[in-house]
């Protein structure tokens, strides 16, 4: 099964692709609650190429690395990546309201349809409120 989640960021788009892609950025806004953050990330921006991010609570008490390879880029549009089994796709429309970014990825067994959905969107609006606070 696909799950959806997007937001809209009030900013020009080459801005929102740019905090999206470099590992500087990631490691600002991959988190999906509070608690945890993102201590490495690399991007290698190219079909076939490697992206990895080091996801850890910050009490030090658990982490796991997110990572897999890009399969489909075009620039300010879509990046599409696999990791392990599963595939997801970030879509970017340039719109009026700012940049709508939608990410469609397949779920796992592990957690519930809602927690993952919720996880990603928490991950969404982190990145929403990250780019937006570096004044668009």
């Amino acid at each position: 099964m696909k799950i959806t989640v997007e937001t809209t960021v009030a900013a020009p788009i080459a801005e929102v692709w740019r905090a999206y892609t470099s590992p500087e950025d990631i490691q600002q806004w991959n988190a999906a609650s509070d608690d945890w953050h993102t201590t490495a990330a690399a991007v290698d921006l190219r079909v076939g190429g490697a992206f990895s991010s080091r996801m850890e609570a910050k009490n030090g008490s658990m982490g796991f690395d997110f990572a897999g390879t890009y399969t489909n880029i075009v620039q300010h549009k879509l990046i599409e990546y696999a990791f392990g089994e599963r595939n997801a796709k970030v879509e970017f429309g340039d719109g009026p309201e700012g940049v709508t970014v939608r990410v469609t990825f397949d779920s796992e067994q592990t957690h519930s349809i809602e927690q993952q959905r919720e996880g990603w969107q928490s991950i969404l609006n982190n990145f929403k409120r990250h780019v937006e606070a570096m004044g668009g």
